[in-house]
């Protein structure tokens, strides 16, 4: 595996890791605060804390320049980041961390399916052979298992 490959695979499992605990704090926070105030003040935070990263390491903020500057269907990311970090704020405390977590990766699995096949957004087009529907059954299952308390 390059080493590239490898980075964006320990990336990706540390996201997931980070999205569990985020799921979890986002749920307590939203109980007390209310789900649109918690939602508004982690966007804050991150928004204080990327642009302080992007000072670190870039020593510029002219990427959000270049940002505006591209196609608004690009903007999407950022208000489907919102609606996720919304979603998980009110389902956590109703339904539990790990079925929030099942039903999140199960629509993520899916959608991501579908945007390989058609090459959505830009991505290239990949097939959708049995092992990757295979896969995506049993995810859908365990999810849907996760539900029963």
């Amino acid at each position: 595996m390059p080493a590239g490959d490898a980075a964006a695979v320990g990336l990706a499992l540390g996201a997931g890791v980070a999205g569990s605990v985020q799921i979890a704090v986002m749920g307590t926070f939203g109980e007390r605060i209310g789900a649109l105030q918690a939602l508004a003040f982690a966007s804050c935070v991150q928004a204080v804390l990327t642009v302080f990263v992007l000072l670190a390491l870039r020593r510029s903020v002219a990427g959000f320049g270049h940002g505006a500057q591209q196609p608004a269907w690009l903007w999407i990311g950022g208000l489907m980041g919102g609606f996720i970090v919304l979603s998980i704020t009110i389902a956590a405390p109703r339904i539990g961390s790990a079925a929030t977590i099942g039903l999140l990766i199960a629509g993520q699995l899916v959608m991501g399916a579908v945007i390989d096949r058609l090459g959505l957004f830009g991505l290239d087009r990949i097939a959708l052979h049995w092992p990757r529907i295979l896969g995506i059954g049993l995810l859908a299952a365990g999810a849907a298992l996760s539900l029963r308390r």
